[in-house]
Protein backbone atom coordinates (compact mmCIF):
# COMPACT_ATOMS: atom_id res chain seq x y z
CA UNK A 1 0.00 0.00 0.00
CA UNK A 2 1.21 3.86 -0.80
CA UNK A 3 2.00 5.69 2.16
CA UNK A 4 0.06 8.23 3.28
CA UNK A 5 0.88 11.42 2.00
CA UNK A 6 1.27 15.05 4.02
CA UNK A 7 1.70 18.63 2.51
CA UNK A 8 4.20 20.69 3.62
CA UNK A 9 5.76 24.49 2.77
CA UNK A 10 9.08 22.50 1.32
CA UNK A 11 10.26 19.51 1.07
CA UNK A 12 12.99 18.28 3.15
CA UNK A 13 16.06 17.21 1.14
CA UNK A 14 17.38 13.76 0.63
CA UNK A 15 18.73 12.46 4.32
CA UNK A 16 17.46 15.39 6.28
CA UNK A 17 15.17 15.56 9.14
CA UNK A 18 12.15 17.50 9.72
CA UNK A 19 9.06 17.96 11.55
CA UNK A 20 5.81 17.93 10.68
CA UNK A 21 3.43 19.88 12.64
CA UNK A 22 0.05 21.91 12.48
CA UNK A 23 -3.17 20.69 10.67
CA UNK A 24 -1.10 17.74 8.74
CA UNK A 25 0.80 16.66 11.73
CA UNK A 26 -2.41 16.18 13.52
CA UNK A 27 -4.17 14.29 11.04
CA UNK A 28 -1.04 12.17 10.65
CA UNK A 29 -0.69 11.24 14.59
CA UNK A 30 -4.29 11.56 15.60
CA UNK A 31 -6.61 10.95 12.07
CA UNK A 32 -3.65 8.23 10.43
CA UNK A 33 -2.30 6.95 13.69
CA UNK A 34 1.61 7.02 12.38
CA UNK A 35 3.83 5.71 14.33
CA UNK A 36 7.55 5.19 13.90
CA UNK A 37 9.17 2.87 11.76
CA UNK A 38 6.53 3.75 9.19
CA UNK A 39 6.66 5.56 5.84
CA UNK A 40 4.97 8.98 4.88
CA UNK A 41 5.34 10.94 1.89
CA UNK A 42 5.88 14.63 2.11
CA UNK A 43 5.09 16.67 -1.11
CA UNK A 44 4.51 20.46 -1.74
CA UNK A 45 1.81 20.26 -3.81
CA UNK A 46 3.77 21.55 -6.68
CA UNK A 47 5.45 18.12 -7.97
CA UNK A 48 8.24 17.43 -5.52
CA UNK A 49 7.67 14.60 -2.77
CA UNK A 50 10.11 12.91 -0.24
CA UNK A 51 9.45 9.29 0.73
CA UNK A 52 10.07 9.58 4.59
CA UNK A 53 10.78 7.53 7.63
CA UNK A 54 8.92 8.38 10.63
CA UNK A 55 11.45 8.76 13.54
CA UNK A 56 9.64 10.36 16.77
CA UNK A 57 6.26 11.19 17.57
CA UNK A 58 5.61 14.13 19.84
CA UNK A 59 2.26 14.66 21.44
CA UNK A 60 -0.90 14.56 19.41
CA UNK A 61 0.53 16.64 16.41
CA UNK A 62 4.19 16.25 15.91
CA UNK A 63 6.34 13.87 14.40
CA UNK A 64 9.92 13.95 13.14
CA UNK A 65 10.68 11.94 9.96
CA UNK A 66 14.25 11.32 7.72
CA UNK A 67 13.67 12.12 3.89
CA UNK A 68 14.90 9.59 1.96
CA UNK A 69 14.06 9.49 -2.00
CA UNK A 70 13.04 12.87 -3.30
CA UNK A 71 11.30 13.11 -6.81
CA UNK A 72 10.28 15.91 -9.02
CA UNK A 73 7.06 14.57 -10.89
CA UNK A 74 6.73 16.18 -14.32
CA UNK A 75 2.83 16.90 -15.56
CA UNK A 76 0.92 14.39 -17.44
CA UNK A 77 0.27 14.83 -21.18
CA UNK A 78 -1.69 16.75 -22.08
CA UNK A 79 -2.83 19.36 -19.67
CA UNK A 80 -6.39 19.52 -18.66
CA UNK A 81 -8.22 22.18 -17.20
CA UNK A 82 -11.96 22.15 -16.59
CA UNK A 83 -14.49 24.98 -16.92
CA UNK A 84 -17.22 23.57 -14.28
CA UNK A 85 -20.20 25.79 -14.19
CA UNK A 86 -21.14 25.89 -10.61
CA UNK A 87 -23.39 23.29 -9.70
CA UNK A 88 -25.54 23.20 -6.78
CA UNK A 89 -24.46 23.52 -3.15
CA UNK A 90 -24.61 19.85 -2.25
CA UNK A 91 -22.66 18.85 -5.35
CA UNK A 92 -20.14 21.27 -5.69
CA UNK A 93 -17.43 20.24 -3.41
CA UNK A 94 -18.08 16.30 -4.89
CA UNK A 95 -17.50 17.81 -8.58
CA UNK A 96 -13.95 19.21 -7.65
CA UNK A 97 -13.43 15.88 -5.29
CA UNK A 98 -14.10 13.42 -8.38
CA UNK A 99 -11.88 15.62 -11.01
CA UNK A 100 -9.13 16.02 -8.67
CA UNK A 101 -8.60 12.01 -8.20
CA UNK A 102 -9.21 11.68 -11.78
CA UNK A 103 -6.14 13.72 -12.47
CA UNK A 104 -7.20 17.67 -13.40
CA UNK A 105 -4.32 20.18 -13.73
CA UNK A 106 -6.82 23.30 -13.24
CA UNK A 107 -10.60 24.07 -12.38
CA UNK A 108 -12.04 27.27 -13.26
CA UNK A 109 -14.90 27.56 -11.34
CA UNK A 110 -17.76 29.23 -13.99
CA UNK A 111 -21.45 31.75 -13.38
CA UNK A 112 -22.65 30.31 -16.24
CA UNK A 113 -26.10 31.77 -17.17
CA UNK A 114 -27.74 28.66 -16.08
CA UNK A 115 -26.04 28.40 -13.16
CA UNK A 116 -28.86 27.70 -9.99
CA UNK A 117 -26.08 28.49 -7.62
CA UNK A 118 -24.53 32.37 -7.50
CA UNK A 119 -21.79 33.66 -6.11
CA UNK A 120 -20.63 37.28 -5.41
CA UNK A 121 -18.67 38.94 -3.36
CA UNK A 122 -17.77 37.48 0.22
CA UNK A 123 -19.64 34.35 -1.08
CA UNK A 124 -17.13 34.09 -4.00
CA UNK A 125 -14.40 34.57 -2.31
CA UNK A 126 -15.34 31.78 0.52
CA UNK A 127 -16.65 29.41 -2.71
CA UNK A 128 -13.55 29.31 -4.24
CA UNK A 129 -11.34 28.87 -1.31
CA UNK A 130 -13.56 25.91 -0.39
CA UNK A 131 -12.85 24.13 -3.78
CA UNK A 132 -8.91 24.87 -2.95
CA UNK A 133 -8.90 22.93 0.43
CA UNK A 134 -11.15 20.36 -1.19
CA UNK A 135 -8.82 19.93 -4.50
CA UNK A 136 -5.57 19.91 -1.70
CA UNK A 137 -7.62 17.18 0.31
CA UNK A 138 -8.56 15.09 -2.40
CA UNK A 139 -5.43 15.58 -4.33
CA UNK A 140 -3.70 14.13 -0.63
CA UNK A 141 -5.88 11.33 -0.57
CA UNK A 142 -5.18 10.45 -4.48
CA UNK A 143 -1.19 10.70 -3.74
CA UNK A 144 -1.02 13.04 -6.11
CA UNK A 145 2.19 15.32 -6.34
CA UNK A 146 0.72 18.14 -7.64
CA UNK A 147 -2.64 20.27 -5.86
CA UNK A 148 -4.79 21.31 -9.24
CA UNK A 149 -4.73 25.04 -9.75
CA UNK A 150 -8.36 26.50 -9.17
CA UNK A 151 -8.99 30.04 -10.43
CA UNK A 152 -10.83 33.14 -9.04
CA UNK A 153 -14.97 32.90 -10.22
CA UNK A 154 -14.63 32.98 -13.93
CA UNK A 155 -17.75 34.64 -15.90
CA UNK A 156 -18.67 33.76 -19.44
CA UNK A 157 -16.00 36.73 -20.37
CA UNK A 158 -12.92 34.63 -18.97
CA UNK A 159 -13.91 31.67 -20.62
CA UNK A 160 -14.17 33.15 -23.92
CA UNK A 161 -10.43 34.66 -23.38
CA UNK A 162 -9.11 30.77 -21.98
CA UNK A 163 -11.19 29.31 -24.95
CA UNK A 164 -9.23 31.86 -27.91
CA UNK A 165 -5.91 31.11 -26.43
CA UNK A 166 -6.23 27.92 -26.01
CA UNK A 167 -7.38 26.99 -29.52
CA UNK A 168 -4.69 29.71 -30.85
CA UNK A 169 -1.98 27.28 -29.66
CA UNK A 170 -3.60 24.31 -30.72
CA UNK A 171 -4.91 22.82 -28.20
CA UNK A 172 -8.76 21.68 -27.82
CA UNK A 173 -11.98 22.89 -26.52
CA UNK A 174 -14.37 20.34 -25.92
CA UNK A 175 -17.90 21.57 -24.74
CA UNK A 176 -19.57 18.08 -23.55
CA UNK A 177 -23.31 18.52 -23.88
CA UNK A 178 -25.77 15.96 -24.23
CA UNK A 179 -26.57 17.10 -27.70
CA UNK A 180 -22.86 17.41 -28.97
CA UNK A 181 -22.74 16.67 -32.91
CA UNK A 182 -19.28 14.98 -32.27
CA UNK A 183 -18.35 11.60 -29.99
CA UNK A 184 -15.66 11.94 -27.94
CA UNK A 185 -13.57 8.91 -29.04
CA UNK A 186 -13.70 10.32 -32.64
CA UNK A 187 -11.50 13.58 -31.47
CA UNK A 188 -7.52 13.14 -31.60
CA UNK A 189 -6.19 14.14 -28.76
CA UNK A 190 -2.79 12.81 -29.47
CA UNK A 191 -1.38 16.66 -30.65
CA UNK A 192 -2.93 18.75 -28.34
CA UNK A 193 -0.45 20.15 -25.48
CA UNK A 194 -3.60 21.20 -23.31
CA UNK A 195 -7.36 20.52 -23.38
CA UNK A 196 -10.00 22.20 -21.95
CA UNK A 197 -13.75 20.31 -20.57
CA UNK A 198 -16.50 22.91 -20.36
CA UNK A 199 -19.13 21.66 -18.35
CA UNK A 200 -22.52 23.26 -17.61
CA UNK A 201 -24.61 23.47 -14.39
CA UNK A 202 -27.48 21.10 -14.09
CA UNK A 203 -29.74 22.88 -16.46
CA UNK A 204 -26.84 22.50 -19.02
CA UNK A 205 -25.20 24.92 -21.47
CA UNK A 206 -27.02 27.33 -22.89
CA UNK A 207 -27.15 27.71 -26.90
CA UNK A 208 -25.32 31.58 -26.92
CA UNK A 209 -22.64 30.21 -24.76
CA UNK A 210 -22.15 26.95 -26.95
CA UNK A 211 -22.35 29.34 -30.41
CA UNK A 212 -20.09 31.77 -28.44
CA UNK A 213 -17.25 29.10 -27.66
CA UNK A 214 -17.95 27.20 -30.97
CA UNK A 215 -17.07 30.12 -32.86
CA UNK A 216 -14.14 30.26 -31.29
CA UNK A 217 -12.65 26.76 -31.85
CA UNK A 218 -14.42 24.94 -29.25
CA UNK A 219 -16.23 21.29 -30.18
CA UNK A 220 -19.30 20.60 -28.79
CA UNK A 221 -19.08 16.77 -27.62
CA UNK A 222 -21.00 13.85 -26.25
CA UNK A 223 -18.93 11.43 -24.07
CA UNK A 224 -21.43 8.60 -24.47
CA UNK A 225 -25.27 7.37 -24.26
CA UNK A 226 -26.00 8.15 -20.65
CA UNK A 227 -26.93 11.55 -19.28
CA UNK A 228 -24.41 12.51 -16.96
CA UNK A 229 -24.97 14.64 -13.51
CA UNK A 230 -22.35 18.08 -13.79
CA UNK A 231 -20.69 16.73 -10.46
CA UNK A 232 -19.25 13.66 -12.28
CA UNK A 233 -18.76 14.70 -16.12
CA UNK A 234 -15.70 16.39 -15.37
CA UNK A 235 -14.19 12.76 -13.97
CA UNK A 236 -15.58 11.13 -16.44
CA UNK A 237 -13.89 12.78 -19.29
CA UNK A 238 -10.68 12.72 -17.51
CA UNK A 239 -11.39 9.00 -17.19
CA UNK A 240 -12.14 8.95 -20.90
CA UNK A 241 -8.68 11.33 -22.34
CA UNK A 242 -6.78 8.66 -20.30
CA UNK A 243 -7.64 5.76 -22.34
CA UNK A 244 -6.98 7.68 -25.45
CA UNK A 245 -4.04 9.08 -24.32
CA UNK A 246 -0.45 8.82 -22.68
CA UNK A 247 -1.68 10.10 -19.21
CA UNK A 248 -2.28 7.47 -17.59
CA UNK A 249 0.90 5.54 -18.05
CA UNK A 250 3.86 5.41 -15.74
Amino acid sequence: MTPPLFWVDEVPRAGDTTVLSGPEGRHAVTVTRIASGESVILGDGRGTTAECEVVDVAGKDRLTVRAGRVQFHTRAKPLVTIVQALPKAERSELAVDLMTEAGVDAIVPWQSSRSIARWSGSKAVKGVEKWRSTAATAAKQARRAWIPEVADLAGTTDVRDLAARVTAGGGIVALLHEDGSVPFRSIDFSDAPEVVFVIGPEGGLADSEIADLTALGGTSVVLGPEVLRTAAAGAVALGALGAVTDRWAR
